[in-house]
């Protein structure tokens, strides 16, 4: 049974941590199996949106604790190990959001720790009701420092500050609220509602979204001007494609668009 399991739907890929017995935790194995199928999708241009979820009664419970404390028995007391181990976790979260195409996180049961983060790396969320989210490291000692970059870029600083030193959980729709996730929906409707937000990704000019994408984030590090300055030459080029002309013609001439991508 693999700890990653994938199927694809048209040019919809569906990613499932399968390790429900440990609450789908970002092992060694499961960040290296990420990791790989990351680095086969950034490549694949039949697929245009990517579906993670996690088996079983929660979405992620963030690291492996009894990997980590097994870790420890090394000569340097585990130094090396932990500094490879967020290295890794670090990577694979950034080849998020370096993939081409959207990545939704379909949420469930409980996402904390580095599975908050991995909720606040993904470019979309939907979150069924009864959903918690937490960065609650700091009640066994360990502050979420890691997990802390992706969500204090999604939600306000204070209140991100005040998860991450009370350990407290929010529910589904308080992270709504907050940004944290798009939409919460019935538990009985998350993986239609999350397959028809994927759907409707997947529908657009793929090279649209990929440069949209890459420009969203690029453009989020930048002052305003160099923000402007930047995005305003990313549009240039995108004009010069060949389904963009295509699909403004479309447009005006009030027809589906012939697009080759």
């Amino acid at each position: 049974m693999a700890i990653l399991e994938r199927n694809d739907t048209g040019a919809i890929a569906h990613l499932k941590m399968n390790t429900p017995e440990r609450l789908n935790a970002l092992s060694d194995e499961m960040l290296e199996a990420l990791q790989s199928e990351l680095d086969t999708l950034r490549d694949d241009r039949t697929i245009r949106a990517v579906v993670l979820s996690g088996a079983g009664k929660a979405f992620c419970a963030g690291h492996d604790l009894k990997q980590m404390t097994a870790g420890r028995q090394a000569e340097d007391g585990g130094k090396a190990y932990f500094t490879d181990l967020f290295n890794r976790c670090a990577r694979m979260m950034m080849s998020i959001q370096s993939l081409p195409q959207p990545v939704i996180a379909q949420v469930h049961g409980i996402a904390t720790a580095a599975g908050c983060q991995l909720v606040a790396t993904c470019d979309l969320a939907v979150a069924a009701e009864g959903t918690r989210f937490g960065v609650n490291g700091v009640n066994i000692g360990l502050f979420c420092s890691t997990p802390m970059v992706a969500l204090s870029r999604n939600i306000p600083r204070k209140l991100a500050f005040e998860m991450l030193t009370t350990g407290d959980f929010i529910p589904a729709e308080r992270a709504a609220e907050l940004g944290l996730v798009n939409r919460v929906v019935p538990e009985a409707l998350l993986e239609h509602e999350t397959l028809s937000l994927a759907e409707q990704l997947a529908s657009k000019l793929g090279a649209a979204v990929k440069i949209g994408k890459q420009a969203f984030y690029q453009q989020l590090q930048m002052p305003l001007d160099q923000a402007y300055a930047y995005t305003g030459g990313v549009m240039a080029e995108n004009m010069l494609h060949r389904d963009t002309e295509e699909g403004i013609s479309a447009f005006i001439e009030k027809r589906s668009p012939n697009w080759t991508q």
